[in-house]
């Protein structure tokens, strides 16, 4: 592995390593045995697919100490190049300097957690500069930082609601608006609720919306699973959970959605929505946030017409799959799996968190019986509470980025 020197930051180091994606010995996984969508790339219909074999990365280490288990990217200094944001801090492409948004805290990746999961980059207040939206630790405060343009100095910071339940919460367009608003469990009262974002720069109040009745399932500090798909093909997405689904209803912001259970399987990641088996209704797809699992979860119904789910597994061979992205990486027009192994979790209680902690894709084959074909990316980085992906470099290929308990990472996609 080869170490340059980051100009202008005699302190700091990139690693850069060609990870040739290698697949499994085992080949392809066959499906015979099955929590739905945000922050996945849109299939591309029609392009040239790119064979796997001429799919790499590389990998780009930005800090090597635990700071945060979620990240952001965008130009927050308006050069043209995307930049990486996580935790105190943001790194300026593209020799990734290190930059102070907040007062730096310490953290060990053995003894606790930081103050930083889920984290999206956008112009919060509509001044053209790129702000940090930031969810801390569950059933903690979600913030944002005002990007202060050139003047320096750390970020002045916002309150966006005191308590964001449910450690898959995250940001999502609830209402079709086109931009992303906060979607998690309301921790105070125990509502699943969205959070829309400001839309004038006048108001800059996140207006709260309650989707369901108080202390509801999923929105508990520690609940695990959640995601935004549409499950009823009405054209409207829903929000999604490991014991159901609620019905997105034609005015997003009214209160009490319908409620349908549905036995989505164990804590788990995000969750995504897609028809993987090609029979016309949706089947839902997440990964394991503590144990061990990655599957699908088939959709059916009984002779009453009431949906039935069926879990398939895609994957057992690590643990740990605390994050998980649908994208094409491919090109194909079938959207992909992205997930890894979250490192350290639980400080290594958790089942296999001495294993490597890995980073793979695994390209989906869909049909009436759909495969997925694991490629691995990396050993020793792994995913934190959600995994970015963003063409950080304008060449059309999906790049990965990356905070966890071993650091910052960026994945940089190239075809041979």
């Amino acid at each position: 592995m080869e170490y340059k020197s980051v100009s202008g930051n005699p302190l700091s180091y990139l690693k850069y390593t060609r990870l040739k994606v290698i697949a499994f010995g085992f080949g392809l996984l066959l499906l015979t045995g099955s929590c739905a969508s945000s922050g996945s790339s849109t299939p591309k219909q029609g392009g040239k697919a790119i064979p796997a074999a001429e799919i790499s990365f590389t990998k780009q280490v930005l800090h090597e100490e635990f700071i945060a288990e979620g990240v952001a990217v965008g130009d927050v200094n308006r050069d043209g190049k995307m930049d990486v944001l996580a935790g105190a801090y943001w790194f300026e492409a593209p020799d990734w300097q290190k930059h102070e948004i907040a007062q730096p805290e310490k953290f060990f990746y053995d003894k606790g957690y930081s103050n930083a999961f889920v984290s999206h980059a956008m112009d919060v207040n509509f001044d053209g500069w790129v702000d940090f939206v930031r969810i801390g630790f569950p059933g903690k405060e979600a913030l944002w930082f005002e990007n202060p343009q050139k003047k320096g100095g750390h970020w002045p910071v916002h309150k966006i609601h005191d308590a964001v339940g449910n450690e898959s919460a995250g940001f999502y367009d609830v209402d079709g608006d086109g931009k992303m608003d906060l979607l998690g469990g309301n921790s105070t009262n125990g509502q699943m609720t969205w959070f829309k974002a400001p839309v004038s720069k006048n108001d800059l109040t996140w207006q709260k919306y309650p989707i369901s009745k108080e202390k509801s399932p999923g929105s508990e500090p520690f609940s695990h699973g959640l995601g935004l798909g549409d499950m009823n093909k009405d054209g409207r997405p829903d929000v999604i959970i490991k014991e159901g689904w609620w019905e997105a209803p034609v005015d997003r912001t009214q209160p009490d959605w319908t409620f349908h259970p549905a036995n989505l399987g164990e804590a788990c990641a995000q969750m995504y929505v897609y028809d993987f088996d090609q029979d016309g209704d949706q089947d839902v797809v997440s990964s394991s946030a503590h144990n061990v699992g990655i599957w699908w979860y088939e959709q059916t119904q009984n002779e009453q017409g009431i949906s039935q789910w069926t879990r398939h597994l895609i994957s057992d061979k690590f643990t740990q799959t605390h994050s998980l992205a649908l994208l094409d990486i491919n090109q194909d027009g079938h959207p992909d799996l992205l997930t890894g192994k979250r490192y350290f979790a639980h400080m290594g209680k958790d089942p296999g968190e001495y294993e490597p902690p890995v980073l793979y894709w695994y390209a989906l084959k869909p049909g009436k019986i759909p495969t997925w074909e694991p490629h691995l990316i990396d050993d020793n980085s792994g995913v934190g509470v959600h995994v970015v992906t963003q063409d950080m470099n304008h060449d059309k290929l999906t790049d990965i980025i990356v905070a966890n308990k071993k650091g910052i990472f960026v994945f940089t996609q190239a075809k041979k």
